[in-house]
């Protein structure tokens, strides 16, 4: 999905670090593990959806925070900031759902989190688009949490198993997305690293 970028190219005081495929891959990782949980686990209950999907987001959100300043980003200048938001965010919202085990709770907490997160994301891959080697995962990504956001909630009457299936789903899709992302960012970094 993403596109190599030279160093001049990249946004912010600072270019984009060699290893910003780890926090890439990982966040993947997540995604994928969690969309894998709510494909197998034939009728979770409250407590597992809480748990699972608390965790997903918490783990997500703190990838989320560290791969800011391997993306080229301070934590006190645009986009740095923003993207700090959407992990805090995140991450809160896990920490929600870890704690207040519900249906509701999580249909509503879980739909903030990726709310915010989805479009903070869409707005730096539209607003960097042309600058950051992440901007079209961004994008992508966006897209996947605002979907998902705004169809949790309509999934809450359903109960856990619905819920957990819907976010699942967003998670498969974003977790391939970064798998993809994180693997070509790996590829290249090796690359550059033996070119003399």
């Amino acid at each position: 999905m993403n596109q190599p970028l030279t160093r001049a190219d990249t946004a912010g005081d600072t270019a984009q670090q060699a290893d910003l495929w780890k926090p890439v891959l990982l966040r993947s990782l997540a995604a994928l593990a969690f969309g894998a949980l709510t494909v197998f686990w034939p009728s979770p209950s409250v407590q597992v959806m809480g748990w699972a999907g608390g965790l997903y987001l918490l783990a997500t959100g703190l990838l989320l925070l560290w791969g800011i300043p391997k993306a080229g980003y301070t934590r006190d200048r645009m986009p740095g900031k923003i993207l700090s938001a959407a992990g805090a965010a995140l991450t809160g919202a896990g920490a929600a759902v870890v704690l207040l085990h519900g249906d509701r709770v999580f249909g509503v907490v879980a739909a903030l989190g990726l709310g915010v997160a989805g479009a903070v994301e869409l707005y730096c891959g539209i607003r960097y688009r042309t600058r950051h080697v992440l901007a079209r995962d961004w994008i992508a990504s966006g897209v996947i949490g605002l979907g998902t956001a705004a169809a949790l909630p309509f999934f809450i009457s359903l109960g856990a198993h619905a819920l957990l299936g819907v976010a699942g789903g967003g998670a498969i899709i974003s977790g391939v997305l970064w798998v993809l992302s994180g693997l070509t960012l790996r590829h290249d970094a090796r690359g550059a690293s033996r070119k003399p």
